[in-house]
């Protein structure tokens, strides 16, 4: 009741007033939402968070499987590899983006030296100061602090698989292949499930690792939802509006969420 119920009734109370930072709010639903769609900064971040979502989804779920396929097996030394591998999970967000903005600065990071001794550029490696560079730069951030722990996840459904299914599959003669597509995929679906949920909520709530490595540069080209509403609120300080947009926020990822589960149902089931 305190830490959610309050605060999201206090937040839908919020979206229906003129509510400035310093002064009494004044009732003027619907302006708030209505005001929205004419909001340039939100509505470019909403196609913005939309595309990252897609892309470390994509990414979080193709590295983390195939981590946790590396690890699967009992054998020694697989415990240091399943350590090492969740070890960023232990790195608080803000933490691991303001470790990579150390690596990637030109003055003192290490990268800018790793890669022209390799060879790779010729002077300095702009990792931030582009649209493209940004986005692919906190892409790397994202993968690392996240990918173990989507590992863990993914790793307990394939333990919780039963090791006859597998020795029936040897016995008639699949490959690795076809025991991964027919066998572990469709047996792991509840914990892809999972980590789509996850990852999706996670994405579209997205603020540290661009309000830290780009505070949403340059030129407004790596701007979140939550960042957008963070300015409306603190830059702007119109509460109301900033209040309307995370409810508007916090509908879409409850109906996203829901598409999600809807097309992960076991359709054998009435």
């Amino acid at each position: 009741m305190v830490l959610f119920i309050v605060p999201l009734v206090l937040a839908a109370w919020m979206s229906l007033n003129d509510w400035p930072l310093i002064g009494d709010p004044s009732f003027n639903a619907p302006d708030n939402y209505v005001a929205i769609s004419n909001n340039k900064l939100f509505m470019d971040s909403v196609l913005f968070t939309l595309k990252y979502t897609a892309v470390v989804t994509v990414i979080f779920l193709a590295v983390a499987l195939g981590l946790a396929l590396l690890v699967q097996s009992t054998r020694p030394g697989v415990g240091l590899f399943r350590t090492a591998f969740l070890l960023p999970a232990a790195v608080g967000v803000a933490s691991s983006a303001l470790l990579f903005y150390a690596m990637y600065n030109n003055d003192y990071g290490p990268l800018d030296d790793v890669l022209r001794a390799l060879g790779l550029i010729s002077g300095d490696a702009d990792f931030l100061g582009t649209p493209n560079a940004a986005f692919a730069s906190t892409v790397l951030m994202v993968t690392w602090r996240f990918a173990g722990f989507y590992m863990i996840v993914l790793l307990t459904g394939l333990q919780a698989i039963p090791v006859e299914v597998y020795e029936a599959s040897r016995m008639d003669g699949a490959s690795w292949w076809q025991t991964l597509r027919l066998i572990t995929l469709p047996l792991l679906k509840p914990t892809i499930l999972l980590v789509l949920v996850l990852s999706v909520t996670g994405s579209l709530l997205a603020f540290e690792p661009f309000y830290v490595l780009t505070a949403g540069g340059p030129s407004n080209s790596t701007v979140t939802m939550v960042i957008a509403m963070f300015r409306e609120a603190f830059t702007l300080f119109d509460l109301g509006s900033a209040a309307a947009i995370a409810m508007v926020i916090l509908v879409a990822l409850v109906a996203i969420n829901l598409g999600q589960m809807y097309a992960f149902r076991d359709k054998d089931k009435k």
